[in-house]
Formats: structure tokens, C-alpha cells, sequence
């Protein structure tokens, strides 16, 4: 069973994986959650398609003054170095060590491609993190006795009442509470 993770979830601001709009992440430690974070981001590149913004309602003028991501980035792993690595001195242990958290997303395949295309654009070293894929445990889990695997349908089956759906926090939280349940 895994006791301590992160569990993330991002929007994009359009068809280009690197345009994460937000974040929304959950730190488990111990079983438990031990904190919370949530960003808007500047996307790159910085524009909004109309599907996407019909998801989950965010636009240019949301994040018109917001951090891009590699400063949300930075403020996210003080935070994650705070929650389970209080004691590390340097950035260089800290980036080592939050390698060694396992990452877990519904769907991992699209958050962990947006990481990716974000560590990319802005010329960042990619750790190489680890990622669950709640999706994926879920098929396993449930098969064919829920009506599909989306988040929402996945989260009641687990107990979870999923509110403001599309909105990166609350999908972290839901797949958090998938990963207590399924992993």
C-alpha cells in the first residue's frame, strides 16, 4: 500500500501539453493528507481554446497575472520539501528527494506528459518522478461494474463526493482519496 504520495492534477489552456493553466496537489503522508496546493499558471503557450475553457472555465484574464510555471514549480516543491522533508538543506537534496515521492494522477498519462512539456519549454531538468495511475487501478479494481473510469465515477465508488469537478484541487483531492482507497 502506499502511505506517501503526491496526487496532481493539471488544466491546460489549450491542445499543447506544456499550456498548464493550473495545478491542484494533495501531499499524503502517512496515509493521511498533510497539505494542500493549488496555482494558476500562465500558460505556454498563452492562449485559450474554447473547449478547453469550456472544461474547466478559466481564461486569459485569470492568469493573465499569474506565475509561470517554473516559479509555481519552485513554490510547490518548498512546500512538498516542507511536508516531507523538513530537515533538507540545499535545492540539490531537495530535488533528489522529491524524485523519491511517488507522483499519482487519474489518467497519469496526461499530467505526467504536462510536466514534462512544461520541464521542456522552460528548460528545467525533468527528475524522472514516478507516476500511479489511478485510471488504471481502477479498471483493475472495478472492471466492468462501473458505467466508465472517469474521475467522478471512480471517486463515488470510492466513498468520495467529488465537487467542482475540472476544477486541478479538487481532482487532486478526488484522486488522492482514489489512491487511499484503491492503492
Amino acid at each position: 500500500m502506499i502511505r506517501d504520495f503526491i496526487a496532481i492534477d493539471f488544466e491546460t489552456a489549450n491542445q499543447q501539453p506544456s499550456s498548464v493553466c493550473s495545478v491542484g496537489v494533495v501531499m499524503v503522508r502517512n496515509g493521511q493528507v498533510a497539505d494542500s496546493f493549488y496555482s494558476l499558471i500562465q500558460p505556454e503557450p498563452n492562449y485559450y481554446n474554447y473547449w478547453c475553457q469550456r472544461v474547466h472555465g478559466l481564461s486569459q484574464c485569470d492568469t493573465d497575472d499569474a506565475p509561470v510555471f517554473s516559479k509555481v514549480w519552485q513554490q510547490l516543491e518548498e512546500k512538498i520539501a516542507d511536508v516531507f522533508f523538513s530537515d533538507l538543506q540545499t535545492i540539490d537534496d531537495i530535488h533528489y528527494q522529491i524524485a523519491t515521492i511517488p507522483f499519482v494522477a487519474h489518467n497519469a498519462r496526461f499530467d505526467e506528459g504536462c510536466l514534462k512539456a512544461a520541464f521542456r519549454v522552460y528548460q528545467m531538468d525533468y527528475p524522472d518522478y514516478r507516476f500511479y495511475d489511478t485510471l488504471a487501478a481502477a479498471r483493475r479494481q472495478f472492471g466492468h461494474s462501473l458505467p466508465n473510469h472517469q474521475l467522478h465515477t471512480v471517486a463515488a465508488a470510492c466513498g468520495y463526493d467529488l465537487q467542482n469537478h475540472h476544477h486541478a484541487l479538487a481532482d487532486a483531492e478526488a484522486c488522492a482519496a482514489i489512491a487511499l482507497y484503491i492503492l
